[in-house]
């Protein structure tokens, strides 16, 4: 017989802020993983995002949602575009398949966020750069607080 999951229960102000990968995005973002969950092939996590900085494109394979606690997030371009102007505080759902060419932070910004399957980080043509899921971050999270450790 299978076990249930064990609860978790992160205290986000006490957690370290790790650079996002510059490959991935511009200007200083910055997050903390919250948790991975396998089975599901989720991932949460938590980002800091400086006024002027950007996700590269990327495409959500499963669909994931967001809530904007602080800022501004203009995602698609914004409104003027066409996409859609996120603005503190505010919740957004993106569906499976979703592509955005750039999210963009006007303003100094911070979102949760829960994806429920790989990022998958494209050129222009839609060529993939990078493939970005659970296990993929949970290794990164693990390799920025072996480096934590040391540095203590």
């Amino acid at each position: 017989m299978k076990s249930q999951v064990k609860e978790e229960y992160q205290q986000i102000d006490q957690m370290p802020w790790a650079p996002f990968p510059e490959a991935l995005s511009k200007g200083g973002i910055r997050w903390k993983l919250l948790n991975v969950e396998p089975g599901l092939g989720s991932w949460t996590a938590y980002f800091d995002c400086p006024a002027g900085s950007s996700f590269n494109a990327h495409i959500h394979q499963g669909p994931g949602e967001y809530l904007l606690t602080k800022g501004r997030m203009d995602v698609r371009g914004g409104k003027q575009a066409g996409g859609d102007t996120a603005v503190a505080p505010g919740y957004g759902f993106e569906s499976a398949g979703a592509r955005h060419d750039k999210t963009e932070f006007p303003v100094d910004s911070e979102f949760y966020m829960s994806f429920l399957g790989p990022l998958v980080f494209i050129t222009p043509d839609e060529a993939p750069i990078a493939v970005v899921g659970w296990k993929q971050v949970q290794g990164a999270w693990a390799a920025f607080m072996e480096t934590q450790k040391k540095a203590a």
